[in-house]
């Protein structure tokens, strides 16, 4: 159950990286918040894809 709930703070925080890189996205540190958003995201895809194989 801890894992759910590391996985599903990760995504908060993601969703927030991405809203906030998104209003700010005229400037060089809005863009590498979206990074940063899209990378936190991407890597709880993978993270829960891995445990479900092993």
């Amino acid at each position: 159950m801890e894992a759910f709930w590391v996985s599903f703070g990760i995504f908060c925080v993601g969703l927030v990286l991405l809203g906030v890189g998104f209003s700010r996205r005229q400037g060089n540190g809005g863009v590498l918040l979206m990074w940063l958003g899209t990378l936190c995201m991407l890597g709880i895809i993978c993270y829960r894809i891995l445990v479900a194989i092993a």
